[in-house]
């Protein structure tokens, strides 16, 4: 019997990280899943679905390094990363902090290097890796009011093409998955005007499932998905085409 892939899910115990960590489970891989901050959400998500969470800040390379090491000797080395931690601090630009930017970019972008350095060599090493990171429809199209979240994710599409271009004979593969407006409770939380609008720019007339991202992942995480890599699969309903 071969043993389970362990998928590492960042941001994996909320919203659309939850529905890719229990979609991974379900598909067979041992999961392990990162939080940043809600223990009370976190605790009750590895009662509910016996699924080992680890609490670390994606921004900071060594609890990064430090929180990775904790998961490989726990749970096993990780063969499925999916970089889905990510924040939001809206402001139009010209009231825009550099606090505020610098606090996106950390937790969205930066995150993409720390996250990945500390896998990437042993995926390389066994010559399988699955790597997996969430962008947005914001980084393909820009959006009033997130320059730093749409340049953050806008980053990360980049950062992906690079990297699957360089671990593709290794047997790594590198995709971007880019959600439009999906019905989380960052999502639900918006007043009922402004959904109307959303609602009127996607042409499928209705806000994506997080378990809709979910299984993009679980196909993207699994070995029939060997020859994509280097690609962002948009999941947006039609309401912008790259």
């Amino acid at each position: 019997m071969t043993m389970a892939r362990v998928a590492l899910v960042s941001g994996g115990t909320r919203g659309i990280g939850e529905a890719i960590s229990l979609g991974l489970k379900k598909a067979g891989f041992t999961v392990a899943a990162n939080y940043g901050g809600n223990d009370e959400v976190a605790n009750k998500f590895k009662e509910e679905h016996g699924i080992a969470v680890f609490k670390w800040d994606v921004g900071d390379a060594a609890a990064c390094e430090e929180g990775i090491k904790k998961v490989e000797a726990e749970v096993g080395p990780i063969d499925v990363l999916v970089n889905n931690a990510g924040i939001t601090r809206d402001a139009m630009f010209h009231k825009l902090t550099f606090d505020k930017w610098q606090a996106v970019i950390r937790t969205n972008l930066d995150s993409m290097f720390t996250m990945t350095r500390p896998v990437i060599e042993g995926m390389r090493e066994r010559s399988f890796g699955r790597i997996i990171n969430i962008t947005s429809i914001n980084g393909q199209k820009g959006q009033m009011g997130q320059a730093n979240y749409s340049a953050a994710k806008a980053g990360v599409i980049g950062f992906t093409k690079a990297l699957a271009q360089e671990n593709a004979r290794k047997g790594v593969t590198v995709n971007a998955i880019a959600p439009g407006y999906i019905a989380t409770e960052m999502v639900m939380a918006v007043p009922e005007k402004a959904m109307e609008g959303i609602l009127s720019q996607i042409p499928v007339g209705r806000l994506g499932a997080a378990d809709e991202i979910a299984d993009a992942v679980v196909y993207l995480a699994g070995d029939n998905a060997g020859f994509i890599t280097g690609s962002t699969l948009t999941i947006n309903g039609g309401q912008y085409f790259t």
